[in-house]
């Protein structure tokens, strides 16, 4: 599946010694983002508009400049942007300093985060077509050697399914504090396990469809993080973490992109058909799957996934939505 760069004095312990760092300091780095909210600020406004202005200078003729890295990277910030907003904004009476109402409980903002997550699958989706309408064979294109394949086709349908399956968004809401836990996470107990990890083998099997020399990393490694956080210390709080550390992690590979690129630390596809066919193929089916249950669900339960919840009953769904604050509205959002 992956061939390492042995060329330049690689080791397969080098390679794997990497790819632990980069795990773990992407599940770090969400930690702090999470749990700071001065730490999100700086994260997600103050870093992106310095090193914008480095890319677009001194390193505009390193870094990727496509339109496709560049929607990726700002994408994932404004979606940080904005979850920080829905997680801490709130209008207090100036002489009580009582709460009178949160962004989070506004039915309007709660649109945004199935938006951008949409926006987000839906780029990949067209990458996707555009590499395989592209016919290449093992050929350089926009710095990495692309293979296309009716594999391409097959990823873009599961990508659309994970796009209809995602329900229950005006379920969102926030983590109460805690002494423990005072991240006032977006919690999201309709977006359940299997969403998840029908998402990640999709994901994966784009990264391995149109960015096989970056797979390793963006596609294994920036994957498991935010997932192990979202079943672990921040339960519930998937999207979140994804975009936390996807939007790091594209700063990062915009900064240093012969990180990936060049050197002992390169891990290139071996850009063998039949694997290509067996990533894409178990992606497509675990996305029909939730599609299939989904579907399964509207018609014994008559519930709309897209204007209410689905999985209410479900004990998951049940865990993530005790841990939630309770709301100023006694649950009622605000139209």
């Amino acid at each position: 599946m992956f061939t390492f760069n042995y060329a330049e004095g690689a080791t397969l312990f080098s390679a794997w010694g990497m790819w632990f760092l980069v795990l773990i300091g992407l599940f770090l780095f969400n930690e702090f983002s999470r749990r700071s909210k001065i730490g999100a600020f700086i994260s997600f406004i103050v870093l992106p508009v310095f090193l914008s202005i480095l890319w677009f200078t001194v390193l505009k003729d390193t870094t990727y400049t496509d339109w496709f890295h560049l929607a990726k990277v700002y994408s994932a910030t404004a979606g940080c942007i904005g979850f920080w907003f829905i997680r801490h904004y709130e209008k207090k009476d100036k002489v009580t300093g009582e709460v009178k109402w949160r962004l989070c409980e506004k039915k309007s903002a709660l649109i945004f985060p199935p938006l951008i997550l949409a926006i987000n699958i839906l780029e990949a989706v067209i990458r996707d077509i555009q590499i395989g309408n592209l016919g290449l064979n093992k050929e350089l294109f926009e710095g990495q050697i692309m293979m296309s394949g009716s594999w391409n086709y097959m990823n873009a349908i599961a990508g659309i399914l994970n796009i209809i399956t995602i329900t229950g968004w005006f379920g969102i809401i926030i983590r109460k504090e805690t002494e423990k836990d005072k991240s006032k996470d977006m919690l999201w107990p309709d977006m359940m396990w299997f969403w998840i990890i029908a998402y990640d083998l999709w994901n994966f099997a784009y990264t391995y469809n149109c960015l096989p020399g970056h797979s390793w990393y963006c596609g294994l490694a920036l994957l498991l993080a935010p997932t192990l956080c979202a079943f672990t210390l921040g339960k519930g709080a998937w999207l979140q973490h994804r975009a936390h550390t996807l939007a790091i992690w594209c700063m990062f590979a915009q900064t240093f992109p012969n990180f990936q690129d060049q050197g002992k630390y390169m891990v290139i596809s071996t850009y063998n058909p039949n694997i290509y066919l067996t990533v894409s193929f178990l992606a497509l089916i675990a996305n029909v799957a939730v599609f299939i249950y989904m579907i399964y669900k509207v018609k014994v339960t008559k519930r709309n996934p897209y204007l209410g919840e689905l999985y209410t009953d479900l004990s998951g769904y049940k865990k993530i939505k005790a841990l939630g604050e309770p709301s100023i509205l006694d649950s009622q959002f605000i139209s």
